[in-house]
This record gives structure tokens, sequence and C-alpha cells, in this order.
């Protein structure tokens, strides 16, 4: 029971895959849901800003444990950029810090900044982030006015490409319009879209910010059904297996692992936590999902240059999700 509420939690395993909206921290959604669940543990697999909305995969039970593998997933994003303004949190909902005039812009222009933010780039961190130094967020301390020095690090940007530049392009923005690119993002872990805009405003001689950010699937879940939280409430309330319905089990997020197969004698050795010798056709070094003969998932293991099994992560089952 959680201290100061009536709500029952239980043990209950699997993967939701969240629709965030708009407004509220990962960490404030992943409770929603957790409350709606009644789930005594989850997590979710790597923030996205209050102004973001889209793909947060929460995970309860057992498949907290496979949290990192997917907070290290490869993601895609759709984004707006708004040109001509710099903030403070490199978008809309920080503090302006200077404006300045957008210059004409074609094609060629744009894709040469894109290009130049492609690949393997090193990036600098927005101070407002939950990267944490000396145990504190960065954002902690830059709300209290301290100095703060972000070192760049080395990220992966698969894909940054223009998607629509309305009438923004050769210079034909003379209505008003704000002057906005929406662009496409497929990044590796620890890139900040909110960088990679703050970035290409500098390379075009002008500034950007984030106005909107959407991100639309992380690894392995490049085809996600989503669940807004107000579709979940709404099947909450009609009954709790039509809410159970909307997890994936364990095993959706485990497809980019090696996979093992075990007899049922070996998966409850390898549950008890014993190590296994494989045969040679099993026996390629390193990380791999371990299956029983039923196909569940018994954990994560590593493989030896032995040849040896080592249990790294084992699952436990709770509630059975339905089928």
């Amino acid at each position: 029971m959680a201290r100061g509420s009536n709500t029952s939690f239980r043990k209950i395993d699997g993967i939701l895959l969240l629709d965030k909206p708009q407004g509220l921290s990962s960490n404030q959604a992943l409770q929603r849901a957790r409350q709606l669940f009644r789930a005594e543990k989850a997590g979710h697999t790597g923030s996205l800003d209050p102004l973001a909305t889209g793909l947060l995969p929460i995970c309860f039970g057992e498949a907290t444990k496979i949290a990192g593998s997917l907070l290290g997933a490869r993601k895609a994003y759709d984004t707006v950029a708004r040109l001509g303004v710099v903030t403070d949190t490199d978008d809309a909902e920080g503090v302006p810090l200077r404006e300045r005039p957008v210059p004409p812009l074609d094609i060629g222009t744009l894709d040469a900044a894109l290009r130049g933010l492609t690949g393997r780039i090193a990036q600098r961190p927005p101070i407002y982030s939950a990267l944490k130094r000396g145990g504190e967020p960065l954002y902690a301390k830059a709300r209290r006015g301290e100095a703060i020095e972000v070192e760049p690090r080395d990220v992966d940007v698969h894909a940054f490409e223009l998607q629509s530049a309305a009438d923004l392009l050769d210079g034909l923005l003379d209505n008003g319009a704000p002057p906005l690119l929406r662009l496409h993002v497929e990044c590796g872990s620890g890139t900040y879209v909110r960088s990679l805009v703050r970035d290409l405003g500098e390379a075009l001689g002008c500034g950007a910010h984030v106005a909107e950010l959407r991100r639309l699937w992380v690894d392995p879940f490049r085809d996600p059904r989503m669940w807004t939280l107000g579709s979940l409430q709404a099947l909450a309330e009609r009954d709790q297996r039509s809410l159970e319905a909307c997890l994936l089990p364990l095993e959706t997020g485990l497809v980019g692992y090696r996979r093992v197969d075990l007899s049922a004698e070996a998966a409850q050795r390898f549950r008890s936590g014993q190590r296994l010798r494989l045969s040679s056709h099993q026996s390629d070094t390193g990380a791999c999902a371990v299956f029983d003969a039923d196909g569940l998932a018994c954990g994560l293991a590593r493989i030896d240059d032995g040849g040896c099994l080592s249990p790294q992560r084992v699952f436990v089952r709770g509630v059975p999700l339905i089928s």
C-alpha cells in the first residue's frame, strides 16, 4: 500500500507504450500510469521534456530490468524549430536570450547545415537537462543561477532531415508568420534534439529553439500502438482486464538480443542463479536473452569465452498478462 494512498498496489509485469501528453514531466506521466495499473514497480526508458509528446515506454515489474537497454535504443522524433530566437532552455518553455534576423535561406543551405549535424558528432547538452553533476541534475543548478559549463560529448545522429519549411525559403517570409522548420530526427542514446536545433540555428546564423517535439518510436517499437492517459483511464473505469490488455509482454522488449533457448530443467537452474555450460552452437560470447521451453524469457545473461552462460538479471514472474 502506498503511503497516504488508498490504492492497493500489486506485482504486474509488462511494457506500456504511453503517448505522453504535453505539459507533464516523464515522471508525472509514469506515476499516473502506475496508479492506473496499480503496479508496485515502474520505470520509464528515457525522459521526455514536459514540452514533448509521444512515445514513452513504461516498464512494470520485471520489465524494469530491461529498461536500461531500451534507454540506450535508437529513437525517432519530429520537431518544429523556431528560427531567430535563442532561449535559455533551447525550447519554447525557456526565457528568450536574444533575437536575430533570419537570413534568406534555400534548400541547399538548409541541407548543408543539416548534414553538418549528422553522423557521429560532438554535442553540448543543454544546461537545463537531467544530466547530473555532483549527484544533482544540471537543471537544479541552472534554476539557482549557478554558472554551468557543460562539456561536449559524442552522440550518433543517424538522420536529421528537412520535412517542411513552409514559406520560409528564398526570402518569401513577408507575411508575419513565424520562421519555422519542420524536421525529422533519428538518433542514438544521449542525443538532445534541443541541442541539435540550437546548433542548427547557429549554423544558419540566426539561432533557433524547439517549438514542438514528438517522439515517434523507440527501438524495438518501430510502429507503436500508443495509449493516452485518457484512453487508459476510460479502460480502467470499465474493468481491469481491459486495461491489462494494453500491456505488451516483457519479451517484446528483447528482440534486439541474441536468443538462447533452454530446456525446462536448464531454465530452472538458470532461474536459481546457476551458471550453465552451453553447446558449441550456442556459445558465441556476449550478452543474450534466455528463454525457457515455453518461450518465456528467463532473464539476461552473458556467455564467456569458455561457453558458460552466466545469469545477469533473472526474471521472477508476477501476475500473468491476459492473452
